[in-house]
């Protein structure tokens, strides 16, 4: 590489390497890490809360998932191996990539199979649906101290080729449903013949109808492509295979061009290498995803906390209802069992009656008795003779009608019982005492990034 290559080449490094220092990304991961334990927390969480409430919630990713795709030899797996700074991937020209393997950071360097690999990222367990795709899931978990890869989870996907080439599964129906849950979608361009492959032509439109802000498009290896004018004639080739594509021919069409910086490779180039692009755009998609995790988690706790309070709102008027209910049913039985006693009295047991009362409540029970039932005995006294077995039938037949009365209208609505009740109330607290307070803080965890300290205290 001659004087001023090596100095952009030196440039490019040292400029990649402020951005990593620089980065705000080990604050950010910590943020996403947190707000994740605030959805499965012990007995808690936001998410075993909103499941009592009927409320199904989803924790927020750690991580961001950043899937690559593009034809064999693109330059994919490079990327990730210069990304994390360390070797993970194997490289070269041969077809090396023949499954979806996951990069992420961990405590130290492991491989997962498929199996290992669904049970450590639960949500692709859709991808199980895939005839002979689990075979070809693979998990290569990297303790690389690049910050830049704290919040960053790689999908290498198998590179694509035309002709006759085999995959034992549908390589593109799972290409389809990882770009539905990628926060960014990179789409390496090899410009050493392999660039229009017509395969990843079609799966790049296919994604592009539905994932079109995530897309991102590249010229991986820009360096080798030959003089400007043959890089150029690379991408105009490029450009115009895609824009024959309808929905890739939209306005603001970008392609940046890219190459692995490594100064032991003397290759004189006046090539403009764009890989740190690459790095904002995964900044900035972190960015976002704290944001919407912070946001999402507030949004969240507001639900569970109207949730309990229309659920105790509720119950409050159960009770008031099952109150007024249980008075109803209450002055109901007492009047059916209270009409005997106009017979007891025809009958002239009422001293009987008055001195079991007298003995078990007192004499002052017993005056009160006497002087609501006088009236009753003399009017009593005054009916003819032969009246009296139809008055003794009309009130058996009245008491039993007040009875039944007591009975229907003693049925209650269901209610919560009192340790349900008083869970919900410590969760409400919980949320509002812990959580709310934590999110709080973490917002100003990630403002303090990037504003004035006066600014927050506004």
């Amino acid at each position: 590489m001659v004087n001023g290559d090596k100095q952009s080449g030196k440039v490019i490094n040292e400029s990649t390497s402020s951005s990593a220092s620089s980065s705000n990304t080990p604050a950010n991961a910590n943020i996403l890490k947190e707000c994740h334990s605030l959805y499965v927390e012990g007995d808690y969480g936001l998410i075993k809360t909103g499941r009592l409430l009927g409320l199904s919630l989803l924790a927020p990713r750690r991580k961001i998932m950043v899937m690559l795709i593009g034809n064999h030899s693109a330059g994919k797996s490079s990327f990730i191996n210069w990304y994390v700074g360390d070797r993970i991937q194997k490289t070269g020209v041969a077809i090396e990539t023949q499954g979806f393997t996951f990069i992420t950071n961990g405590k130290k360097r492991e491989s997962l199979t498929g199996k290992a690999t669904l049970h450590l990222h639960p949500h692709f367990k859709a991808l199980e649906n895939i005839k002979g795709l689990s075979d070809y899931l693979s998990t290569e978990i990297s303790p690389s101290l690049a910050n830049r890869f704290n919040c960053v989870t790689f999908i290498d996907t198998p590179g694509l080729v035309d002709g006759d080439m085999y995959y034992p599964y549908d390589v593109d129906k799972a290409i389809q449903w990882l770009g539905g849950i990628a926060d960014l979608i990179f789409v390496f361009f090899d410009p050493i013949g392999q660039a229009l492959c017509r395969r990843t032509l079609d799966v790049v439109q296919k994604l592009n109808a539905v994932n079109t802000e995530k897309i991102k498009l590249y010229l991986s290896k820009a360096d080798e492509a030959g003089e400007e004018s043959d890089r150029q004639k690379v991408m105009m080739q490029i450009v115009q295979e895609l824009c024959k594509r309808p929905g890739l021919n939209k306005t603001g069409f970008q392609m940046a061009t890219i190459y692995i910086p490594d100064s032991r490779i003397m290759r004189p180039t006046n090539c403009i290498n764009q890989i740190d692009d690459i790095h904002e755009q995964i900044e900035k998609t972190i960015n976002y995803t704290v944001q919407h995790s912070l946001n999402t988690l507030e949004k969240d706790c507001d639900r569970i906390i109207n949730l309990i309070d229309k659920k105790i709102a509720d119950d409050d008027e159960k009770k008031s209802k099952n109150l007024h209910a249980r008075i109803k049913s209450s002055a109901f039985l007492l009047i059916s069992l209270f009409l005997p006693f106009l017979i007891i009295l025809r009958e002239g047991k009422s001293l009987t009656l008055f001195s079991s009362i007298k003995q078990l409540t007192g004499e002052s029970v017993v005056l009160l008795l006497e002087n609501i039932l006088q009236p009753i005995g003399d009017l009593w006294k005054t009916l003819p003779h032969e009246y009296h077995f139809y008055v003794h039938i009309g009130i058996i037949l009245t008491s039993l009608i007040f009875l039944g009365m007591g009975l229907y209208t003693a049925k209650f609505v269901p209610s919560l019982d009192r340790k349900t009740r008083n869970d919900l109330i410590k969760r409400k607290e919980y949320i509002l005492s812990r959580i709310k307070p934590r999110r709080y803080t973490l917002y100003k965890e990630y403002l303090a990034q990037s504003v004035n300290d006066e600014d927050l205290l506004g």
